[in-house]
């Protein structure tokens, strides 16, 4: 066991609601989270740290954006060693992070819960720039069409082969004059592997043929809890109850 006194106990847990917009959804994960270490720091956040030779804060991410989509909703949950206002927490951490990561909402959490459990969908918005809308509206006939729509895709797991079709809940095409191009709003359960927005445009080559000239920009608008066909509510609106703020922390994972 390392010398020293134990670390400062956990004495509220915060959950966090963050976006990456701009050039910043080029950022990586790990980028990403090294970049809120660096602002917890200097905003003076009194963030609680692991245990052992290498004591890391207690930040833990769920629901992490792939490398080059930008997202609406990130979510992250810290652990602090003293009692402090989410709003005040919200501010300071905020402006102590780059451009492009912006701090939306904290609150409470709730004890007993968690926060990784709340998120079993997200809605994605896809610019496809080059690709007519009725060109779009047709490939996504095919795609709902279709009872099973299998694609292979490298994972951590080595390369695996599963249907997206089965994750599709909603799939739309919305047209705008301000856009040269279709515009995707889809809505995907999350599965295991996960079915990425990129998995379902395979999918739609597959049955459809459409390739888009260009790749797509894709965001994410929202993660949470399903509450109806295609419909997700905010997974933090649990915790905003007051019995959340007078709550046992839970322990949080480095």
């Amino acid at each position: 066991m390392p010398d020293g006194p134990a670390p400062a106990p956990v004495t509220q847990k915060l959950r966090v609601r963050y976006a990456k917009r701009g050039r910043l959804r080029f950022t990586s994960h790990r980028d990403i989270s090294r970049a809120v270490e660096r602002a917890v720091r200097r905003a003076g956040i009194p963030v609680a740290f692991s245990a052992g030779f290498t004591p890391h804060p207690k930040i833990s991410y769920a629901g992490a954006a792939a490398t080059g989509t930008a997202s609406e909703a990130e979510y992250l949950e810290i652990g602090l060693t003293e009692t402090r206002d989410p709003e005040r927490v919200r501010a300071d951490l905020d402006a102590a992070l780059p451009d492009g990561i912006d701090v939306i909402d904290v609150v409470p959490a709730r004890a007993g819960t968690a926060l990784a459990d709340r998120l079993e969908a997200s809605e994605w918005l896809l610019r496809l720039d080059g690709v007519p809308s009725d060109t779009a509206a047709s490939a996504v006939a095919a795609f709902l069409g279709s009872e099973v729509i299998e694609v292979e895709r490298l994972t951590k797991k080595g390369r695996r082969r599963f249907d997206t079709r089965s994750a599709v809940i909603a799939l739309t095409v919305e047209s705008s004059n301000a856009d040269p191009g279709a515009i995707l709003r889809m809505v995907v359960r999350h599965a295991t592997p996960a079915v990425r927005p990129d998995d379902v445009l395979t999918g739609l080559r597959q049955v459809a043929d459409l390739a888009p000239p260009s790749p797509p920009l894709v965001t994410r608008l929202a993660q949470g809890p399903l509450d109806g066909p295609g419909r997700i509510t905010d997974p933090l609106d649990p915790d905003r109850d007051p019995v959340a703020a007078g709550a046992e922390p839970d322990a949080v994972g480095a």
